[in-house]
């Protein structure tokens, strides 16, 4: 995994520097976050000041790194002994960096706090019983469609399932020419989760089960009549594609964030016009698709004696005020339980556009909203690319669904064999 190889070479390199701990002044609290300035400098330091003003004898320090740049830095900190008191993480670089004893349980810091945000957001952070970060926003997908295209395909309303989708996707191809949908199938593997089906167990690789099979190949029905977008249809990001498709009128259903609204507004006002919004559909497992959750987590190493003030901080950052703020400033949506009901968010105005309509069915999805991911496989990303291969083969039809399907769990498990079980 990327951390243990960080965390190996940081490790060679600072053996030969390495000092004893520093002594944390308690009036000092260090938090970092990923891509937040220079767009969010005012939000955060507004929260500094507000904090400061409340708490004299306490000195925040906030610091932004670039998205591909936190992870090397935190690690070298880790090392040196010397970490920030709380640091921005997305949920599989909390569990990587959990699972190798990188960061400090918060159960005791969150207190009575804990029943202020959603389950489903601390649920995301929950590594063996214990919990690993304050969460502070998460994001969530909608289906946008165009209403034009329904109509004429003989549509009324928006899919209610995967299956509908397909059958939807399948039934515009057929009736106007255009595709249907375009799903994100680089990522397979949450689909796969989404829907109920594992990707691995017992640690070994299972997609090759009738189930999996069965969906993979309702794909590949839906993709030989023209009902799924072919542009970028494996690309590790079709986003670009599938937005520009949605905005030419030549896609029927966009499952996107609600952000994506506004740029349809900004690019393409006709498009705009002709679109309404629909929750994304749960699945079977109830879990709402494009979940991705950010939070403060606290590396080890931080002292014992700061860690109460660390706490009172990171509860604050992320209290219903300061994460409703955030969240109306970014477009995503908070995580405590009181900000995620606030009508910004649920209540649609009379005449509301996509824009607004987008916001409040996402709102309704949050208590539903996961991170789905694979922990704990060395090299993950080139087995998930074998599985995708597998995937295109199947849908595009190059390939049997089964035989393709197994291949690629062949290829999992001769992997899989030389891990050792987390």
């Amino acid at each position: 995994m990327m951390i243990k190889r960080l965390l190996a070479a940081v490790t060679a390199v600072a053996a030969v520097a390495l000092c004893a701990p520093q002594a944390y002044a308690v009036e000092k609290i260090e938090f970092w976050t990923f891509s937040m300035k220079p767009k969010f400098t005012p939000y955060f330091n507004a929260v500094v000041a507000s904090y400061e003003a409340q708490n004299p004898d306490v000195k925040i320090e906030w610091i932004d790194f670039p998205w591909d740049v936190i992870q090397t830095k935190l690690v070298t900190r880790i090392v040196a002994r010397t970490p920030p008191a709380l640091v921005s993480l997305n949920v599989p670089w909390a569990d990587e960096y959990a699972r190798d004893g990188l960061l400090t349980p918060v159960d005791a810091l969150l207190g009575d706090a804990r029943a202020n945000y959603l389950p489903s957001a601390l649920a995301d952070l929950t590594f063996k019983g214990r919990t690993y970060g304050f969460p502070m926003y998460s994001n969530v997908a909608v289906i946008a469609f165009n209403t034009a295209i329904f109509r004429q395909a003989g549509l009324t309303r928006g899919p209610a399932s995967l299956d509908e989708q397909l059958a939807f996707a399948r039934q515009i191809a057929q009736r106007t020419g255009k595709a249907g949908i375009a799903p994100a199938l680089s990522k397979i593997d949450g689909l796969f989760m989404q829907q109920g089906l594992p990707v691995i167990a017992n640690n070994k690789a299972v997609f090759n089960s009738p189930q999996h099979v069965a969906l993979v190949q309702k794909l590949a029905d839906t993709y030989k009549v023209g009902g799924l977008l072919k542009e970028s249809l494996f690309a590790e990001d079709n986003f670009p594609a599938v937005i520009d498709a949605y905005k030419g009128g030549r896609l029927g259903m966009l499952l996107a964030p609600p952000t994506a609204m506004q740029r349809i507004r900004s690019d393409a006002r006709d498009i705009y016009a002709i679109t309404d919004v629909a929750p994304a559909p749960l699945g079977p497992t109830g879990i709402a698709d494009g979940g991705w959750l950010v939070h403060f987590a606290v590396p080890k190493g931080v002292a014992p004696g700061l860690l109460p003030a660390v706490g009172k901080f990171a509860r604050f950052l992320t209290n219903d005020a300061n994460q409703l703020a955030f969240a109306r400033q970014a477009s995503v949506f908070p995580t405590t339980i009181k900000a995620a009901a606030d009508p910004f968010f649920l209540s649609t105005p009379p005449n509301a556009g996509a824009a607004e309509k987008a916001v409040a069915a996402g709102a309704l999805s949050m208590n539903h909203s996961r991170t789905l991911y694979v922990a704990g496989i060395d090299d993950y990303d080139e087995l998930r690319r074998s599985l995708v291969k597998a995937v295109e083969a199947g849908v595009t039809g190059k390939q049997d669904v089964q035989q393709a399907l197994d291949q690629a769990v062949a290829i999992w498990n001769k992997k899989l064999a030389t891990l050792a079980p987390h």
